[in-house]
């Protein structure tokens, strides 16, 4: 029934004009765009190098947060969760299907960036298992944050919510913008939030060949212990 219910919300999901904006666009148009055109200066020999790891961040907020708010609200407004609740799969069972459906989403992701940035001279160095380690915990972080705001808010007000918090972290998570162009104090801030942990851990391997980010995987970790808690605490199925 999960497998089921995992290619049906998979296929829903790729089908959404909406989503793939959010999810395999705009990641892709800002890669392209940024790494060629000297519009930042990010510090790095190759732009590419500094932009990728941030991309790749920002598609799995894109699909786990943003994506996956607005399509569970506007499901919970419809009725279709309390529809699935009635039905012979469990409730958990339809969020751990929802889940691996972002986890598979974000696989076609990470493969078709990798691909643009590669295209675009991008030599990724560092482990693979601290990469997927770091994909990993931001998903449960996102998602948990996602979960919690299209369980607790109205369909419409999920919608402006999810996309402006997608568009301030777009600017001041260190996605394409270097944390080091703000000033110290917001910039201390700023380090402490899920898509700020998850492109410095990113960048960190990627860019750099440093081992397990640890203080990156910690912010990460805390943000999906506190994100999936708050969601299965306050979580409404109507």
């Amino acid at each position: 029934m999960i497998a089921a219910q995992t290619a049906f919300e998979t296929r829903m999901l790729l089908r959404n004009g909406e989503q793939l904006l959010l999810t395999v666009i705009i990641p892709s148009l800002l890669l392209i765009l940024f790494s060629s055109v000297d519009i930042i200066e990010t510090g790095a020999d190759e732009a590419v190098d500094f932009l990728a790891p941030g991309v790749l961040a920002l598609a799995v907020m894109s699909t786990a947060f943003t994506g996956q708010a607005i399509a569970t609200g506007f499901e919970r407004r419809y009725g279709v969760l309390k529809r699935l609740g009635a039905t012979p799969l469990p409730r958990w069972a339809l969020m751990t299907a929802k889940t691996l459906s972002v986890l598979v989403t974000e696989v076609l992701q990470v493969l078709l960036l990798t691909l643009i940035a590669l295209g675009l001279g991008w030599s990724p160095h560092g482990n693979p298992a601290a990469v997927a380690l770091l994909l990993v915990l931001g998903t449960a972080a996102f998602s948990g944050l996602g979960l919690l705001m299209a369980g607790t808010l109205k369909a419409e007000a999920t919608l402006a919510a999810a996309n402006l918090v997608f568009l301030l972290l777009l600017v001041g998570g260190g996605v394409i913008v270097p944390l080091e162009k703000f000033p110290s104090g917001v910039r201390s801030a700023l380090e402490l939030l899920p898509i700020s942990a998850l492109s410095d851990g990113l960048r960190a391997v990627l860019q750099h060949g440093q081992g397990m980010p640890w203080g990156d995987l910690g912010i990460l970790a805390a943000w999906a212990v506190l994100g999936l808690g708050a969601a299965t605490r306050f979580f409404r199925w109507e």
